[in-house]
């Protein structure tokens, strides 16, 4: 079977982001902040808990406004929003306990504009086939994050930021996430990752909060 983890039915945009600025109550998580990115690079987020990742992260997919700077896409398709053309996978992976794996990815796959028939094909491509009829309710921690990782094959999109995608999964399913982001970058998608674990890629940029920029 093809793999699945192609950037989407549009090249990614690149991202400029400039003079970016954020702060939470009276405390400033990150102000002056500069980044480029192109298609077919993968940006890793790190720092100490509370700098900032996933602020910066929702600032970038949309979710929030910065204090001050802006974050550009370009070029866009004509009458495409960025939103549509990311993926922004949290902490929580968002799956509605009382539907299938299948029923989960194929419903966002749908709601996505993506093809609800990859559903299987992505459950299968990360480990989770046998999974597919089973309600989520009843899935480990690990079972349900590969579910998740599901979704971003099932709807393709160039864009993919990922929020400690690690979390709960074991070595294999460490593995199977570094393999998707490589792919991903390697078919033109564009991947900004915020995690402490080394995602061993050739050419990967780094931005640790708190810290200089690589």
């Amino acid at each position: 079977m093809a793999p699945l983890s192609t950037p989407g039915r549009v090249p990614a945009p690149a991202l400029a982001i400039r003079g970016l600025a954020m702060a939470r109550g009276y405390r400033t998580l990150f102000r002056d902040l500069d980044i480029d990115l192109a298609p077919g690079q993968v940006l890793q987020l790190t720092g100490p808990n509370g700098t900032g990742k996933s602020t910066l992260l929702r600032l970038i997919a949309g979710f929030l406004r910065p204090d001050a700077g802006s974050i550009r896409w370009s070029p866009l398709p004509e009458d495409a929003t960025p939103g549509e053309c990311l993926h922004y996978s949290g902490h929580h992976e968002g799956l509605r306990d009382g539907l299938t794996a299948h029923d989960n990815v194929a419903t966002l796959a749908s709601l996505l504009g993506g093809d609800p028939g990859r559903a299987e094909a992505a459950l299968i491509e990360v480990g989770a086939g046998p999974l597919a009829e089973l309600p989520v309710e009843v899935l480990s921690a690990g079972q349900r994050r590969r579910v998740a990782l599901a979704r971003l094959l099932a709807a393709p999109r160039p864009v993919w930021l990922l929020d400690e995608p690690f979390t709960a999964l074991d070595r294999d399913g460490q593995a199977l996430v570094r393999r998707l982001i490589a792919s991903h970058a390697q078919a033109g998608g564009l991947v900004i990752a915020a995690t402490h674990q080394p995602l061993d890629l050739p050419d990967i940029r780094h931005v640790t909060l708190g810290g200089p920029a690589s």
